[in-house]
């Protein structure tokens, strides 16, 4: 016999941790019939471990959404790396030239223009939270999915269970996507994104660090205890060359790449990669049936923007969820979910578009096109607005949100 509930959420990365929290806290429902279907739930994090390898810069709109989700006040403080400035610039240019974008968080009045911290810690916050709230954790992964007018049917590690809303937060490569029948559109950048913990020579001084190369970016992130994290995108054989090539010649090339931003680097962590592509479905919601972070989308990583992408979808599935009484609809109606679809799918399209033509245009950027581009970037540089406006879409909050990242929920 199956067990019933409300809502399942397949895939407890940070997305899906997240919207799990986030109903069982907001979306007016018996948290116990909120399920959290999660084949590898994250470890407890260790205050003294080394820092992980796979970090997100979380903006203000998702530490609100965080909040909200009762995760933000569950991560240890000491391993959170706020930063206060950003530093971009071209291959074509030199770090201390006009043509160097320099953001600062004194220039808006915040704190900080965000946070660098572990995706396993925030996961694992997520999921603490949502069983704390009295929500349903579930070990094991989903082997079938079926679909019928009346409820979501789920074979997961020997358990059935039937739902009348089932949320796709299970990745790139979503079963749940393929078993709702959602088509994508895929694109693959041919490049390896190689993320590894270094140590500089010259402090990080709470700056993000980004170089565009015809190579692909580099970005140097802080870390909590005075190290870095490197996002290096690269074509797929050189990549792999830099992935099993010795330390000291890594460092060399990483040296050279960075310009030595931060002087001398050295690795700390071994090294490890992910691939690289543009995934976007053509419909983010079904009968019974969402997608949210990547099973609906994923974008490149230059922005830093995928995690937050994610935290917003699971604030405004959430917030439709808990529409669905006064519209007099079932949770699972596409009424109600087509609500959060309008609401995210076109911002999520406009920041994919705008990761393409930032990866293809600073790539080919040489010339007299790395001279217009220089141009360009001193415009900014030279325009306080034109910087506010960027550091204000940095924290994430500029265009359409939903009410969860707008203001500290209770």
């Amino acid at each position: 016999m199956s067990e019933p509930f409300d809502v399942v959420v397949v895939g407890a990365g940070l997305a899906g941790a997240c919207c799990a929290a986030l109903l069982a806290r907001h979306a007016r429902l018996d948290p116990a019939r909120v399920a959290l279907l999660a084949p590898e739930p994250p470890a407890a994090p260790t205050i003294a471990a080394p820092p992980e390898l796979r970090v997100a810069a979380i903006s203000r709109a998702s530490e609100r959404v965080l909040r909200a989700a009762g995760a933000w006040q569950r991560l240890e403080p000491k391993r959170l790396a706020p930063y206060e400035r950003m530093r971009v610039w071209h291959e074509s240019s030199a770090l201390a030239s006009a043509a160097a974008l320099r953001f600062d968080a004194a220039d808006i009045g915040e704190p900080n223009l965000g946070y660098i911290a572990e995706m396993s810690a925030l996961a694992y916050a997520c999921i603490e939270s949502f069983r704390a709230s009295g929500g349903t954790l579930i070990p094991g992964a989903l082997e079938r999915l079926s679909i019928d007018e009346a409820a979501a049917h789920l074979e997961a590690s020997g358990r059935s269970l039937e739902t009348r809303l089932v949320v796709g937060a299970d990745g790139g490569h979503s079963m749940v996507r393929e078993a709702a029948a959602l088509s994508v559109r895929a694109r693959d950048y041919r490049q390896l994104a190689i993320v590894a913990t270094i140590s500089t020579e010259r402090p990080h001084a709470s700056t993000a660090w980004q170089r565009f190369l015809h190579t692909g970016p580099l970005a140097l992130l802080p870390l909590f205890e005075g190290s870095s994290s490197i996002v290096w995108s690269l074509d797929a054989p050189v990549a792999q060359e830099m992935l099993t090539c010795g330390a000291r010649e890594f460092e060399t090339r990483l040296d050279a790449a960075s310009a030595m931003a931060l002087g001398a680097t050295r690795l700390s962590s071994a090294r490890a990669s992910f691939p690289l592509r543009s995934v976007a479905a053509h419909c983010y919601v079904g009968p019974r049936c969402a997608l949210i972070g990547d099973a609906a989308h994923v974008i490149h990583p230059l922005a830093g923007q995928g995690a937050n992408l994610g935290l917003l979808d699971a604030a405004a599935l959430c917030e439709a969820v808990a529409a669905a009484p006064a519209l007099r609809e079932d949770l699972g109606a596409l009424r109600v979910l087509r609500r959060y679809e309008q609401q995210r799918r076109t911002h999520n399209l406009a920041m994919d578009a705008a990761m393409s033509l930032f990866e293809t245009g600073f790539a080919h950027a040489r010339g007299p096109l790395g001279w217009l581009l220089n141009r360009g970037l001193s415009a900014v540089n030279g325009s306080g607005a034109l910087k506010r406006a960027f550091e204000r879409q940095a924290l994430g909050l500029t265009g359409e949100l939903p009410k969860l990242a707008r203001s500290l929920a209770a």
